[in-house]
């Protein structure tokens, strides 16, 4: 099942580095929604401390741009190029991670930045989960399109099948190929089968739009465009993590941690399972119950960099709600 194959890989990646691990996020530009990476693995960069010591959450993109720095305070309409209703949120938001301080003045509401944004990530790596080659779905196209994009870094497939010279010569030659092995205890190796090639992430990139008969649509996305979108891609990474999923309200999941990770283990079902699309009374095995008692926060803070709640974040909390 591809959802337990991306969560024991997302653990193992986890374990065996020192950078962020994320999954489901969107890597389109001109179509933001247009392509979802399944894993995302940020490497860190030179002030990687900086942000960890700054705020857990992920940091608004129209915030790092606006003009608002560590100095003096400024009304927040003038510190923004963008539609007022954008600004306000991602105003609102910046205050409440931690990035903006707030303060009223005659009236008005002004804010500065706590610190300088820093240069934290370093390379971006896009991992695609296929653990069945035998059932590729759009495959090709994907990770044609982030060969083309180039958005991040890296393109790497992972899958669990035996990899034939006929798969390797369906996909990007730019695109790694791991094969993953798995036990009851999670990943046991990785294989690099082919390593990637580097991605010219500085250069403009072509993302596809829509696919026709004969032709295919496409944008070209300038460089300083895609700088953005690497940025909010890691941005989000580093706020969202990859424990992103439910626990059901069943008596017979259990909070399974022999891969290193807690995952919701289905003692019917013998497997890890996805609470959000295959649990819940419309199951044969279901027993109502409450769901287990798990802290995936404060298991990410334990065994990584990420931090739950720095000192930065509570000291800049306060004056919150009057804003």
């Amino acid at each position: 099942m591809e959802f337990a194959f991306e969560l024991a890989l997302c653990a193992a990646l986890e374990a065996r580095g020192d950078g962020v691990v994320a999954r489901q996020l969107g890597a389109g530009v001109a179509d933001p929604g247009g392509r979802v990476l399944d894993v995302v693995r940020v490497d860190p960069g030179p002030a990687f401390d900086e942000r960890v010591s700054l705020t857990a959450a992920s940091i608004p993109d129209a915030a790092v741009e606006a003009d608002v720095g560590p100095g003096r305070f400024r009304y927040w309409k003038d510190a923004f190029d963008c539609q007022p209703d954008r600004a306000r949120r991602a105003t609102e938001r910046a205050v409440e991670a931690g990035f903006f301080e707030h303060r009223r003045h005659n009236g008005r509401d002004h804010v500065r930045q706590v610190a300088r944004y820093p240069d934290w990530f370093g390379r971006i790596v896009g991992i695609e989960n296929k653990p069945d080659l035998g059932r590729p779905g759009d495959l090709e196209s994907q990770l044609r399109t982030d060969v083309s994009l180039a958005l991040v870094d890296e393109a790497v497939l992972a899958t669990e099948s035996y990899v034939t010279r006929a798969h390797l010569n369906r996909i990007p030659e730019e695109v790694g190929v791991w094969r993953v092995r798995r036990d009851d205890a999670g990943v046991e190796s990785i294989e690099v089968v082919r390593e990637p090639t580097p991605l010219p992430v500085d250069e403009a990139g072509i993302e596809p739009l829509a696919f026709h008969p004969g032709r295919t649509d496409v944008a070209v996305v300038p460089a300083a465009e895609k700088a953005r979108a690497r940025r909010r891609l890691a941005e989000r990474a580093y706020g969202k993590g990859w424990r992103t999923y439910a626990f059901p309200a069943c008596e017979r999941c259990d909070a399974d941690d022999a891969s290193g990770a807690t995952l919701p283990h289905c003692a019917w079902k013998g497997r890890v399972v996805d609470a959000a699309v295959e649990c819940g009374p419309s199951c044969a095995g279901h027993v109502p119950a409450d769901p287990p008692a798990v802290d995936l926060a404060a298991e990410r803070d334990r065994r990584t960099p990420w931090v739950a709640d720095p000192p930065g974040r509570r000291r800049r909390q306060s004056g919150l709600d009057r804003f």
